[in-house]
């Protein structure tokens, strides 16, 4: 098969926000846009964004009307308006290497530095080299912004390796040399940057700082005099001289500049900063609380995360707040500055609100971490000890439960001993004292309740189950009971069995809740969604409040195809929650994580930690969110106190350490399973994880150990030998990779075990073995729809089409929503110059609408079936979104040169030609000689 239709068949990332298709878009939209782009070549602005209007009022979810509208709106000014379209660009799928400079710019232009910084579409990496300069440049002054001076210089040196005299560059270094107390490089930088810029307000202000360092203040005063006369509204340079005259007395002419300040930047807290200093210095208490007020009135309003990676604002807002006693709005801005600052006297402060909070774990984990730097510290060392007197610790209730077991081996001790050891993160131990407690005394409700919910969360529900049904046996007129039962056997998908649980609790106790509800979970999972809203409504309607109703209700509706009635219920449950319920919080948070809302879900995450600040689970979810937003630094930060917080909990620590290793902290992974190894030694997960993590750390030989110990361990598993392949993959040793392979699908004969050994078949022989293995499968299992489509994969990918048109059909037929098969069907289709294809293509753009391979299916589709205002209108689409694929601007080009653009077609087919080898390199060739 040739090479075009391999990378058409490789699995597609399908889009999770809905939106209308392209294929719905109309030729009039079409012209709109045509006609707004040579208006804005003419730098027509105005007239270019009016047709651009009518384009979105047509079709919103046209992609290159969002990009020509963020350019437009940008060079007109509007940064705000810009940066909307342009991040609805990305949402929308374009590539970002077309949108990076002007979002950058216009995110700068808002003020919005860090955001632009943590933006995961506008890193450097990845990009052309004039474009990574440009970049560069922008996020070198957004660094110099947020003080992180290192960053900062490294995005100069970057900068300045592609482009050696660029001004901008020797700027951008000054505040960087300064940092690092390098003042001489500092005033050669300066007077290099005025050398290339004498007119520069930006280059005389950065002279005077240095001077200003150095204590030549007259001749700072002179520079920062003149940077405001080239640039009367240079902030930078007014708070600067500002500053300067205070420090000389002038107090007259520097509360002339504070007061231009406050009216120019009445956002900027550093000058009511500078008044509190003035009156705290002359005694003017309440002058000094006014002024800090004023600094908490300014930051205030101000998202923390705009401010995250600038400590200076971090600090003064969280100081501010501490100095007026206002410990709890104090707290988040000393957190986010001690990341920046770790083991400094801000740590002290966070103790103190800690302690003031009864939150003496914390206060603990602070001052400890406070004291290995600074020992001596006597204040700490005293804060640390009346933290040590006021904390209770699971660790000493274990060490109480096991001396009483020593005298008597009382189950009451050993399930008290079991759910201590389980708060402390010992799961197999808790295991271990709840079944020795429940064999004593198999009587007592209360430890058997007890072990079933340890088996459930650790997912042995089996066990779970058979401990529920010995408890209905002993306890049959117990409701309570009855409602655990039926909660194990939906969990074991018994699902009639449950039914039969939770109707013989009811009829012990005809309100009871927990059985009511369980009878709804059981009717949605068994897809009988009209009982469960009968049932749910009566609930509701003795008490329309009820926040487990309401979320089930969120439940009912999402699996029920309604996902703004699921919204509107799971938002009604948070609104209803206390500050102790987090249930709704936590599926919010899942929500809007699912749904690919990633600002929602933070917002939804932030306020679940604020009702659990120190929640492992919580800080858990804050990091996805954070992840989802592209801040990876601050979530590889959320996930290091998450493992602090999780002690020995092993469970808790892999799913930890699996997120750690998503964001190549490996450090933090390894730490992380250290802990949950030395709580559980023998746990799978863990074992498994760390497997991966030696691999990842090139330490093949720790790895293949581990993978044998678990072999030796779990025989009947196919998981150590799954690891042992990749061992020998790392190794470069294919066939002892296929062999391990082989042994775990001997062992675990299912899907999962045959894709991994597919997948190793497929690069032999042209993916020969592979089919066979596929084909011989699915004689057995006919309704496995992974391998029916893993197999039309390779069938395409060998060139046999016709068969491999039979097996996606048969994959369509399982699963017809599967925007990948259908789109690969489309392609062989078009292969077979089968006139359905483009029928399948359409078929597949309703599933797949911003996927870039299935928009550019769907419009050579098009195009080959003469609809050429819809083959252009998705060719641009399928160019912006991906413009290193060759392929798409060949096919684009084909198009443009057939509407008469013959220009812009020759651009798209120089820059599809650039690419060492793609299908139809040829035709591009003749088409670009045709075009010459």
């Amino acid at each position: 098969m040739t090479p075009f239709l391999r990378r058409r068949l490789l699995p597609l990332m399908l889009a999770l926000a809905a939106g209308h298709a392209l294929a719905q878009s109309d030729g009039k939209a079409a012209r709109f846009y045509e006609d707004a782009l040579k208006r804005y070549e003419r730098r027509d602005l105005a007239g270019a964004i009016i047709q651009l209007k009518n384009a979105q009022q047509i079709d919103a979810s046209l992609l290159p009307v969002h990009v020509l509208m963020g350019k437009a709106l940008l060079a007109q000014g509007e940064a705000a308006n810009a940066a909307i379209e342009l991040n609805e660009a990305l949402r929308l799928g374009v590539n970002r290497a077309e949108v990076v400079v002007p979002l950058t710019q216009a995110m700068i232009a808002e003020g919005k530095q860090s955001q632009m910084l943590a933006h995961p579409q506008l890193r450097v990496a990845g990009l052309p080299a004039e474009t990574q300069l440009q970049l560069l440049l922008l996020r070198a002054a957004a660094y110099t912004d947020l003080g992180d001076s290192r960053s900062a210089m490294r995005a100069i040196e970057d900068a300045r390796s592609i482009h050696p005299n660029s001004a901008a560059t020797w700027l951008g270094e000054v505040p960087v040399r300064l940092r690092a107390n390098q003042l001489r490089e500092a005033l050669a930088a300066a007077d290099q940057a005025l050398e290339l810029a004498p007119d520069s307000a930006e280059a005389v202000y950065q002279k005077a700082t240095v001077l200003h360092v150095q204590g030549l203040t007259r001749e700072a005063l002179a520079q920062y005099d003149r940077a405001l006369k080239i640039d009367a509204r240079h902030l930078e340079a007014r708070m600067a001289r500002a500053a300067l005259l205070l420090d000389l007395g002038r107090d007259k002419d520097a509360q002339a500049d504070l007061a231009w300040l406050r009216s120019v930047a009445p956002g900027d807290p550093r000058p009511n900063y500078l008044r509190a200093l003035l009156a705290e210095r002359a005694g003017d208490a309440t002058a000094a609380r006014a002024a800090l007020r004023a600094v908490t009135e300014r930051l205030d309003p101000v998202p923390i995360e705009s401010i995250r990676y600038r400590p200076q604002a971090l600090m003064l807002n969280g100081m501010a707040h501490f100095g007026l006693n206002e410990f709890e709005e104090a707290k988040p801005y000393l957190e986010y500055a001690l990341r920046h600052q770790a083991n400094t006297p801000l740590a002290k402060l966070l103790a103190h609100i800690a302690i003031a909070e009864g939150a003496y774990g914390r206060a603990n984990e602070l001052l400890e971490a406070y004291l290995r730097v600074h020992g001596g510290d006597g204040q700490a060392l005293l804060m640390l000890a009346s933290t040590q007197m006021a904390q209770g610790r699971h660790a000493k209730a274990t060490a109480l439960m096991q001396e009483a077991l020593r005298a008597k081996d009382d189950p009451r001790f050993r399930t008290a001993l079991g759910l201590s050891l389980m708060r402390s993160g010992q799961a197999s131990g808790a295991i271990a004292e709840l079944e020795k407690a429940f064999k004593t005394d198999p009587r007592q409700p209360y430890t058997g309740l007890a072990l079933v919910d340890v088996y459930l969360r650790s997912g042995q529900t089996a066990k779970a189950q058979g401990i529920a049904d010995a408890l209905v046996k002993i306890n049959p007129g117990n409701a309570s009971v009855l409602v655990v039962q039926g909660l194990a056997k939906t969990r074991a998908r018994d699902y009639a069995g449950a039914r039969l649980a939770y109707e013989a609790a009811l009829r012990l106790d005809p309100q009871q809740l927990e059985a009511r509800l369980g009878l709804a979970r059981v009717d949605i999972l068994s897809r009988d969604f009209e009982s469960a809203r009968k049932r749910l409504n009566a609930v509701l309607k003795d008490n329309d409040s009820n926040i487990d109703a309401r979320y089930e209700m969120a439940v009912l509706h999402e699996v029920w195809g309604s996902d703004e009635e699921a919204l509107k219920w799971l938002e009604a449950a948070v609104e209803a929650s206390g500050a102790n319920e987090t249930r709704a919080n936590f599926a919010l948070v899942a929500w809007h994580l699912r749904k690919g809302q990633a600002a929602k879900a933070l917002n939804a995450a932030k306020l679940l930690l604020a009702k659990l600040p120190e929640d492992v689970s919580a800080l858990q979810a804050y990091a996805r969110a954070q992840i989802a937003n592209g801040n990876a630094a601050g979530a590889r930060s959320t996930l290091t106190i998450a493992s602090r917080r999780a002690a020995f909990d092993a469970a808790a620590q892999v799913e930890i350490a699996a997120a750690q290793m998503q964001l190549r902290d490996l450090a933090g992974a390894a730490y992380s399973l250290d802990k949950a190894l030395t709580a559980s030694p023998d746990y799978l997960p863990a074992m498994a994880l760390m497997t991966s993590l030696e691999l990842a750390q090139n330490e093949a030989a720790k790895a293949e150990r581990r993978a044998r110990q678990i072999i030796a361990q779990h025989p009947k598993l196919a998981v150590g030998h799954a690891l042992l392949a990749d061992v020998a993959g790392a190794r470069g040793q294919p066939a002892a990779a296929i062999e391990s392979l082989r042994r775990a699908h001997e062992i675990e004969p299912n899907s999962q075990t045959l894709l991994r050994l597919f997948a190793a078949l497929a690069r032999q022989d042209n993916g020969k073995p592979a089919i066979e293995l596929a084909e011989r499968w699915m004689r057995t299992h006919a309704k496995d729809f992974p391998v029916q489509k893993a197999l039309a994969d390779a069938q395409a990918r060998s060139g046999n089409y016709a068969a491999a048109r039979r097996s996606y059909e048969a994959a369509l037929q399982l699963r017809p929503s599967d925007a990948e098969a259908m789109n690969n069907l489309a392609n062989v289709l078009l292969r077979q110059k089968d006139p359905g294809a483009l029928k399948v293509a359409e078929k597949a753009l309703a599933l797949a609408p911003y996927n870039p391979l299935v928009i550019d299916t769907a419009g050579w589709a098009n195009h080959i079936a003469g609809n050429m205002d819809k083959a252009l209108t998705l060719l641009r689409d399928a160019r912006l979104r991906e413009p290193n694929n060759p392929e798409i601007r060949y096919h684009l080009a084909t198009v443009l040169a057939k509407a008469g653009r013959k220009s812009e077609a020759r651009e798209e087919l120089q820059a599809a030609l650039r690419a060492p080898n793609f299908e139809g390199i040829q035709d591009a060739r003749s088409l670009l000689s045709t075009l010459e």
